[in-house]
């Protein structure tokens, strides 16, 4: 790339000494220094700069030795200094700004792995796929929020969705699912376990400095309880969107028969949680999202229809089925969403697969 401006200002160079004596090329020598600080660091964009000067210079003597001491190359001279120098700051600063952000992208994605760990490939008989999928650029974790952990009998998971954004939503974040790996395995049943959190996140609520929150911060949640054996899910629904079993390349959304309010509401509501179950056989593809992804408009202002779109996939495999579907809602939105989305994709092996 160095080679261009190099190139630009030899050229500038010949045809200004060849040109007749009232065309003066020398001030295009900015290009030079101007190109290179658009790819390069602070140091070669000095010495391009250097060498635009020395090259002004050189047009000066080689048309007249005494229009080097002129007012008009002095002036030039200056010029290039003054535009030289000005580019190395630019660049000096470029260089700071990227190394602060690659810090904070560093320490955002420690924070997302530490809060929001990848799901394991392979929990038990299921292969499992997670996806995280956020709204702003530089921005690794938010509200949304997943996890997976083992019992002895089989695999407990849950997708949710914090109210609002910014540092507050990952804090919530991070307590429901600090609460769900210490209690997973330790509560007998899933209602149990999801009164729980909710009764986790509602202390946190009364905690000073919180109280204002109360009634207004909430969290939806869809909690799972998936044995080895067998062919069942057990479902508690609290506000999130349903989950989704693809069968035979038909999508089927799994409503709740008696959904309980999100998380956080239960000294308001006072839930009573009912457990739901429904089938999920080898073969099949279950989908937990959060609502990032139907609710994500196209330039049209239509949602995104989820369950029309995986209609008729043939995709089987979790990790191969959520590239797809990841890829097919940014072309849907255009290539950003407008709220964070986290997908999880499972998929019971047969017996003899998972053995």
């Amino acid at each position: 790339m160095v080679v261009i401006p190099i190139a630009l200002m030899v050229a500038i160079v010949v045809i200004d000494v060849l040109a007749p004596p009232d065309i003066h090329l020398g001030p295009l020598l900015v290009a030079g220094p101007a190109i290179t600080a658009s790819f390069a660091g602070p140091w070669l964009t000095g010495l391009v700069a250097a060498l635009a000067v020395v090259a002004q210079a050189f047009i000066a003597v080689l048309r007249d030795r005494d229009e080097l001491f002129s007012a008009n190359h002095q002036a030039q001279i200056g010029a290039l200094i003054l535009v030289g120098s000005s580019l190395v700051i630019f660049c000096v600063l470029r260089e700071r700004r990227a190394r602060e952000l690659t810090q904070v992208r560093y320490v955002s994605e420690t924070a997302q792995r530490v809060v929001l760990r990848p799901l394991p490939k392979k929990i038990g008989p299921l292969r499992v796929a997670s996806l995280y999928l956020a709204a702003e650029a530089e921005a690794q974790i938010g509200g949304d929020l997943y996890a997976a952990a083992r019992t002895s009998s089989g695999t407990r998971l849950i997708i949710g969705d914090v109210r609002g954004k910014g540092m507050t939503s990952v804090g919530d974040a991070a307590l429901l699912l600090g609460a769900f790996r210490a209690a997973a395995h330790r509560q007998a049943t899933l209602a149990e376990l999801v009164a729980f959190l909710d009764g986790s996140v509602c202390w946190n609520l009364a905690e000073p400095g919180e109280t204002d929150r109360v009634g207004e911060t909430f969290i939806t949640a869809v909690i799972l309880d998936i044995p080895d054996q067998g062919s069942s899910i057990d479902m508690v629904h609290c506000g999130h969107p349903p989950p989704i079993v693809l069968r035979n390349r038909r999508a089927t959304t799994i409503d709740a028969y008696q959904p309980a309010p999100p998380l956080g509401l239960g000294e308001v509501a006072h839930p009573r949680y009912h457990v739901d179950a429904f089938k999920f056989e080898p073969g099949d593809l279950l989908l937990l999202y959060t609502d990032g992804v139907i609710e994500a408009r196209d330039s049209t202002g239509a949602f995104y229809p989820l369950a029309e779109r995986i209609t008729g996939w043939t995709e089987s495999h979790p990790e191969a089925f959520l590239h797809r579907l990841r890829r097919d809602l940014l072309d849907y939105v255009g290539g950003r969403l407008g709220d964070d989305a986290a997908l999880i994709a499972i998929e019971r092996q047969s017996a003899h697969a998972s053995s």
